[in-house]
């Protein structure tokens, strides 16, 4: 019950947040296009595997077709590589706009949005062909039980009969790439934000932006950590390596769409004002 309702404001607040966005052109902004393309990606990355792990839950005959697994596995690296390089991106724009805000229209232009979030998507597809390809390709001769909650890259690799040291390097290296890259954006371009942030002269205004800086690094900490437990540690059959999973899977696309828009002024008064024009 509580993954399901986790689930159902999932869809709900990243719903809310793509529809107010597009229905408010004064949203039309960098920031609220990274923030869409977030939703987008939680949306679909909860879709991808909670339904199916409540049915498993649910259900006695717990299975997944090999095509089903290998399919679920691709779509979820897929869009997990994506967000990762998206945090980061939206870290980069909010460097941009608070320590070089004369130059923000100029820099973070629309072209450059599109780009950045084309890469974005294509590094994750990337990713998710190179790994899911070599993954399906080892033989499963001896146990097919699934000691996970849906078809993940760790939990896969330790039920193949045969050496995975290529499959284990290949996801140190690119995850790695990924994962912490795109941390290490986040967190450089966060240290430049609060040293701006230190000199601003106003005690509330100060405030306000460590409220706001700090939640943010706390959901991408959150999200960055778990995501480094599962990908880039030696790998173990304890229950803690389905703990992070459910994090990362679950938690965080709930939490993203409150930290980011939904708390947000001037999406709030977004909401109101397109909930004043229904209701004329």
């Amino acid at each position: 019950m509580i993954i399901t309702l986790a689930y159902i404001m999932t869809i709900a607040a990243n719903s809310m947040v793509i529809v107010v966005v597009c229905f408010d052109s004064h949203l039309h902004t960098p920031m609220y296009f990274f923030l869409v393309n977030l939703a987008i990606i939680e949306l679909l990355y909860t879709t991808v595997i909670i339904p199916n792990t409540l049915s498993n839950l649910l259900s006695e005959n717990q299975h997944i077709s090999f095509v089903g697994c290998f399919t679920q596995m691709f779509t979820f690296i897929t869009l997990g590589g994506s967000e990762c390089i998206l945090l980061g991106l939206m870290a980069y724009d909010r460097y941009v706009a608070i320590c070089q805000p004369l130059l923000y229209t100029a820099i973070m232009n629309k072209s450059l949005c599109i780009y950045m979030t084309i890469t974005c998507w294509t590094i994750g597809f990337i990713t998710s062909v190179v790994n899911t390809v070599l993954t399906a390709i080892l033989p499963y001769c001896r146990d097919r039980l699934i000691r996970h909650y849906f078809c993940e890259l760790p939990p896969l690799l330790k039920i193949s009969c045969k050496s995975t040291y290529i499959n284990e390097l290949v996801v140190f290296l690119l995850g790695g790439s990924v994962i912490v890259g795109s941390l290490l954006l986040t967190l450089i371009s966060y240290i430049f934000v609060i040293r701006a942030v230190v000199k601003i002269p106003s005690a509330s205004g100060k405030k306000k932006a460590f409220s706001t800086c700090t939640s943010h690094l706390l959901v991408v900490s959150m999200f960055f950590g778990t995501a480094i437990l599962t990908y880039l540690r030696p790998s173990s059959q304890s229950f803690l390596d389905r703990v992070p999973s459910v994090i990362y899977g679950v938690l965080t696309p709930l939490i993203n769409p409150f930290i980011y828009s939904i708390r947000n002024k001037d999406f709030k008064k977004a909401i109101n004002k397109l909930m004043l024009h229904r209701n004329q």
